[in-house]
């Protein structure tokens, strides 16, 4: 018996083999079937995909036998992979001098074999798809050709499955990432907060000690100062609720009526009566995730309520039932949102540079928040927009 030898390429070889995640993997159906199929098609009582590890040869799928590796020193893919054939064809291995005293001819009466090799993108060989017989015998061109065909589409899995790991390792990644930035914006939120708060609290105990004493330039510059701290704080506030929006979801969802939603609105976003809200539709109850729900409305309503320099605010919410969501929308008669935004409102940090009723900018946090949200609720947000004439943000959410 003569044991294959090792490619001049095995190192690389071998870490080509190894990024597959294939290795020590249990039987999946995809590669089964096609063993089925070759072993019917060839008409073999044996077909197999392999795989040439350090010192095995492992079979990710085996048609025929109870086994699922085999030492490589006795293997017939070894020897198909260094060869230059598209098929490597053994018609009697019993007159091989390769073969002579091979447990897998003398034991298990592996006669005839024919081998493809299973060669990827980087032309590395990682194995093979073969079919064994118990007698000795040629395969036509026909079979020959589904054997090269379905070589192919062993690779094609392969590497379907080489994307889908690497999406996997991605998604992993960012989530660890996500979840850093969410401690981060946590523990930074949480020590700046502090002495924010200790900021703007002496600087108007310092404004009404001294009201009489400092001039009308000190008096704004103080201002000045707990404005910018407000906003600060404000931006604080924004991100960690951004960052904390996916634990909103974890909620269970709620018997909700929408006429109490809507009074609870109105006591959150306006409390000085400024708006008229108008409640359009025929849904007058849902079932959804309250809290994540409220911060989505409470957000669209209090920018519809700042970004309004109409004497009179009006405000209106449609409700509507379609299959497998529900359909919200926020109209309102304000200022409207420049054109050259209306892509990019969503993003995060991107501010339209507007006042609003207040004299204050916004953060470019809040509508980042409401779209993540709304996506986690398994639905979509979209804006349509008239300077001058108001705004109409639209959004769904799975009923389920």
């Amino acid at each position: 018996m003569i044991a294959p030898l090792y490619p001049k390429n095995e190192k690389q070889r071998q870490a080509a083999v190894e990024k597959y995640g294939l290795l020590d993997t249990l039987p999946e159906e995809s590669f089964d079937n096609i063993t089925s199929v070759m072993s019917y098609i060839c008409d073999a009582p044996i077909s197999l995909i392999t795989l040439l590890d350090k010192d095995r040869n492992f079979l990710k799928s085996h048609y025929g036998i109870p086994f699922s590796e085999s030492p490589r020193e006795i293997s017939f893919c070894g020897h198909a992979i260094n060869s230059d054939d598209p098929i490597t064809i053994i018609k009697d291995s019993r007159e091989d001098e390769r073969f002579d005293g091979n447990p897998l001819v003398t034991e298990h009466q592996a006669i005839f074999y024919a081998g493809a090799p299973l060669i990827d993108s980087e032309g590395f060989k990682l194995g093979t798809l073969c079919v064994y017989d118990t007698k000795p015998r040629e395969l036509s061109s026909e079979q020959k050709n589904a054997l090269l065909a379905m070589s192919k589409q062993v690779v094609s899995l392969f590497e379907q499955r080489y994307q889908n790991l690497k999406l996997t390792q991605l998604r992993d990644k960012l989530e660890k990432r996500n979840e850093d930035l969410k401690k981060f914006a946590s523990v930074v939120s949480h020590d700046l907060k502090s002495p924010l708060a200790n900021i703007i609290s002496l600087t108007e105990l310092l404004e009404d000690d001294n009201k009489d004493k400092l001039g009308e330039e000190s008096l704004q510059y103080l201002e000045y100062l707990k404005t910018s701290s407000y906003s600060l704080k404000d931006y604080i506030d924004g991100i960690l609720k951004f960052y904390k929006s996916d634990d909103l979801i974890k909620n269970r969802k709620e018997k909700i009526d929408i006429e109490h939603l809507v009074e609870e609105l109105k006591q959150i976003t306006d409390s000085e009566h400024k708006a008229k809200f108008n409640v359009l539709g025929n849904v007058q109850e849902i079932i959804a995730n309250k809290s994540a729900l409220m911060q989505v409305l409470t957000n669209l309503i209090t920018n519809a309520i700042k970004y309004n320099s109409k004497p009179e605010i009006v405000i209106d919410i449609k409700i509507t039932s379609v299959l497998g969501f529900y359909e919200f929308a926020v109209k309102d008669n304000g200022d409207g949102i420049p054109k050259d935004y209306l892509d990019k409102i969503f993003d995060l940090f991107t501010v339209v540079g507007v006042e609003d009723r207040d004299g204050n900018l916004g953060t470019g946090i809040g509508l980042a928040t409401v779209k993540k949200i709304v996506q986690n609720l398994g639905g979509e947000i979209t804006v349509a927009s008239s300077k001058g004439e108001g705004s109409t943000f639209t959004f769904s959410i799975a009923k389920v």
